[in-house]
């Protein structure tokens, strides 16, 4: 029942208006318009002050007409860069753009069948309960505009994110708890040619620390990464400060938590036995899930999935997306994957085929939850 060239010629569109993270704006007040031109009620919050970003996230309210639970589906306006000027091509019934600019699928490709499902359920004045349509700035730069999100102004307690990359098909039952961790080494300068003996290097101190360490793929669950040091104003001065930047993930918030002690410990050992001081800052970004197959919205899924024939792949992802920010704040949410390819490259792609699949995924979970 997808309009396959209605829905193409919405994300042709879509990806023309220029909304590289904190300059939303413009796509913003597109999207705006365009919901409301849906009959949609569209709340705009107020949060531009608190996350900095080029436009407020928006809230996209369809009431239902039959008596049925509440759902939304989420989408981010933000892309990342090169993504100005975009010019897709069609070629063999796949999308990408000329090699210049992202392609920005991420995540237009899921507005774009957010517009096409309101369209089919209006067509064909499908049973539906109340829809809601979330739409985020800053979701590239850290989730930053669902965090600041009010989650009480939406009535749904169960949704889909859709951003998700890979065939459609794949929901993530799994992502993971992300904290970033600043560490600040201070040793001692002294001249590196003729009295090293009076220094301390904070570099030193750092390298000691970091050979002890488990880093990398920790375990089945954790990942740990140092991914910046900085440090140094000449070679013939001991280096007195060096700063880094890490991240650890895990699937399971206790090796999140021990991982980063572990860490903090080494560090802190070393600092000490070396005769330094050191500061670490811990940020922890956003909490993860861990669902399984009787999860509400994983049931949904699947149960859409198979009335359509397809098979359900629940996946565990190592990143995270503002599904993590809704299930933190108590709406169970899982990821759809929307079918893009090679996200964040110029060579970013979208098989039209996969398009259209994941919109007669979106509308046909809309129809299980009035049948279930």
């Amino acid at each position: 029942m997808v309009n396959k060239s209605r829905l193409v010629d919405t994300f042709i569109e879509l990806v023309k208006i220029d909304s590289e993270t904190k300059h939303e704006g413009k796509f913003q007040k597109y999207l705006k318009e365009r919901f409301q031109s849906l009959g949609l009620e569209v709340i705009e919050d107020d949060t531009m002050a608190e996350t900095g970003f080029g436009a407020n996230n928006l809230l996209c309210r369809l009431p239902g007409n039959v008596n049925a639970d509440a759902i939304f589906f989420s989408c981010h306006m933000d892309t990342v860069t090169p993504g100005l000027g975009i010019k897709p091509e069609i070629r063999e019934d796949i999308i990408y753009s000329d090699g210049t600019t992202i392609l920005a699928a991420d995540d237009k490709a899921g507005i774009a069948i957010m517009l096409e499902t309101v369209a089919l359920i209006q067509e064909n004045n499908t049973p539906h309960g109340t829809l809601e349509f979330v739409l985020s700035v800053g979701e590239e730069s850290g989730l930053i505009g669902i965090k600041a999100f009010d989650m009480r102004t939406l009535k749904a307690s169960h949704g889909f994110v859709l951003d998700t990359g890979g065939p459609v098909g794949s929901i993530t039952v799994g992502s993971p708890t992300h904290a970033g961790l600043e560490i600040q080494i201070d040793g001692t300068a002294a001249h590196a040619g003729i009295e090293p003996e009076k220094g301390i290097s904070a570099l030193e101190i750092a390298a000691k620390a970091i050979s002890q360490m488990k880093l990398g793929r920790v375990d089945f669950e954790t990942t740990a990464n140092i991914g910046i040091i900085e440090g140094g104003t000449a070679t013939n001065i001991v280096m007195e400060h060096v700063r880094m930047v890490a991240e650890v993930r895990s699937i399971n918030s206790e090796s999140c938590e021990a991982q980063i002690q572990h860490m903090k410990d080494l560090f802190e050992k070393t600092t000490a036995e070396m005769g330094g001081a050191i500061t670490i800052k811990v940020d922890r970004k956003y909490s993860g899930f861990d669902f399984n197959a009787d999860n509400t919205v994983v049931k949904i899924a699947t149960e859409a999935m198979a009335k359509l024939g397809m098979t359900a792949n629940h996946e565990v992802s190592g990143g995270g997306s503002d599904a993590n920010i809704f299930n933190e704040q108590g709406k169970e949410t899982t990821n759809l994957s929307i079918g893009y390819e090679k996200i964040h490259t110029v060579h970013e792609y979208i098989p039209i085929r996969e398009l259209e699949k994941a919109t007669a995924l979106a509308y046909e979970i809309v129809k299980q939850v009035v049948t279930k």
